[in-house]
This record gives C-alpha cells, sequence and structure tokens, in this order.
C-alpha cells in the first residue's frame, strides 16, 4: 500500500500534513458540535475522539512513506 501510495505521488509530507489537519479538524468538530447539536457534550467528545484517531494514522503512513524517499 505504501509502495503505491509513493508512486502515486504521495510524499510523507503529504501525510504529517493531513495529521496535523486532522487534529486542528478534531479541535474544530467537537467545539462546532458542543455549541450547535442539541445532543450535548457525550456526542461532542465522541465526534472529537473519533476524527482524532486519525492522526496517528496519519503520521504512520508519514513514516512508512520516508523509508521509500530515502
Amino acid at each position: 500500500m505504501l509502495e503505491r501510495l509513493h508512486e502515486g505521488g504521495i510524499r510523507a509530507e503529504h501525510a504529517y500534513l493531513a495529521g496535523f489537519v486532522s487534529i486542528g479538524l478534531s479541535v474544530t468538530s467537537w467545539f462546532l458540535s458542543k455549541h450547535m447539536e442539541r445532543a450535548g457534550v457525550a456526542r461532542a467528545d465522541r465526534w472529537g475522539i473519533f476524527i482524532g484517531e486519525w492522526a496517528p494514522t496519519f503520521f504512520a503512513i508519514g513514516n512508512g512513506l520516508r523509508t521509500y524517499e530515502k
């Protein structure tokens, strides 16, 4: 999978950027859900955690892609 991503033009920097964007998106979704939905804090927390779990995956993909760039 990593080799195909590398061949497709995806670089480690792209994956790292996606990880940082997902952290920001996690905080944003938590904040918006908390203030705009009637479901309350529990649902906002679940949205934040769900999106926040993407960041480690993107960082791991970035580390894997780094091996193809050397």
